[in-house]
């Protein structure tokens, strides 16, 4: 695939985002569902008949704080607090504690509590998916899609999308049947085709959803990394095949196989691989800024180390190598080849030859 074109980042912060279309802020473009967030109202760009406003009803206002949106996906799941805390794996005193302000969600907490209520971190946190942070926000295209229906009808799509995605990792995305997804989710294969019209439907969508959780972890935890290669090591740590990260490199090694034979959006690919690289680019660039990542081209940059990232990848699913080995290979090109303290020693040891 041609190196996707990376946009430069000015500051030592991700340049913010774009001002939000009505796409983005969630009303529905043309022939589009709106994309709604919990205790929001979703928005349509059909008219509608205008009525004097009652007085004695008030519009709800979306939550404002990290606490109050995970109190709202609590409340739309359906599901009782202790069931929301089984969920998530937490304990029930916990999350009642974190609800209260009396601690802190921790990343992983941040994280499991996106994936439950299918939100991402990015909206638990500041209230939208595209507010400006530690890595690059993905298009409103490149994430799951938001449909008007009832919680539990959205529910539903998910467990489709949850098990197409395991299922599509283990076995293959050719060899698994319609049928197949639909006993994992304990329905018909009708039920399946009223959430999505096909297969390779249901896939593209395994995708945004892989997308979804990379830039949860992503977001969940790199702006605690203070020091820029600590947090470029860490990021790059973050995409390792291990565990549900490994579920995700098997649906990216599919995409690009079907990509190639033209059988997949080769657009919903190149999206949200930009993301990807662009978020390397941005903290390449924030390196840079600090004087501790080495003064080259931060775009020729971006793509040796994104190759490595893709080569190993590829090398620890197909079983010629493992996580352990590719963090260590990572580790020592960052401390070999970027840092400004390899360039250093590369100059002493010239000049003393």
């Amino acid at each position: 695939m041609e190196n996707a074109a990376i946009e430069p980042a000015s500051t030592q912060t991700p340049a913010p985002a774009p001002v939000q279309t009505p796409v983005q802020a969630g009303a529905a473009a043309p022939g589009t569902t709106p994309r709604t967030r919990p205790g929001q109202t979703a928005q349509t760009d059909e008219p509608a008949q205008r009525t004097q406003p009652d007085q004695n009803t008030q519009r709800a206002q979306p939550p404002q704080t990290p606490r109050e949106r995970v109190r709202a996906c609590i409340a739309q799941s359906g599901i009782p607090q202790r069931e929301f805390a089984k969920r998530i794996e937490l304990e029930e005193t916990k999350l009642s504690k974190a609800l209260k302000g009396t601690r802190r969600f921790s990343p992983d907490e941040l994280i499991r509590i996106a994936t439950v209520a299918g939100v991402t971190v990015n909206w638990l946190l500041t209230g939208s998916d595209t507010s400006p942070g530690a890595a690059a926000t993905p298009k409103p295209r490149s994430l799951p899609q938001r449909h008007r229906e009832t919680p539990e009808k959205a529910k539903r799509r998910r467990e489709i999308v949850e098990a197409a995605w395991r299922l599509f990792a283990e076995r293959g995305y050719h060899t698994v049947r319609v049928a197949d997804i639909a006993a994992a989710c304990g329905t018909s294969s009708p039920t399946i085709h009223y959430y999505f019209p096909t297969k390779q439907a249901i896939f593209e969508e395994t995708l945004r959803y892989s997308v979804k959780l990379a830039f949860d972890r992503q977001i969940a935890s790199l702006h605690a990394v203070a020091d820029p290669v600590d947090r470029l090591k860490h990021l790059l740590e973050l995409q390792l095949p291990d565990g549900d990260s490994a579920t995700e490199w098997a649906i990216w090694l599919q995409a690009w196989g079907e990509v190639t034979s033209g059988a997949a959006s080769r657009e919903n690919h190149a999206q949200a691989y930009r993301r990807w690289q662009q978020t390397v680019f941005d903290v390449l660039t924030e390196g840079q800024h600090a004087g501790r990542i080495v003064d080259s081209p931060v775009e020729e940059l971006t793509t040796w180390l994104t190759s490595l990232v893709d080569g190993l990848g590829i090398k620890v699913l197909t079983g010629m190598t493992d996580a352990d080995s590719m963090r260590r290979h990572l580790h020592r090109f960052v401390d070999r080849h970027l840092t400004t303290d390899s360039q250093s020693t590369r100059s002493q040891t010239e000049g003393s030859s």
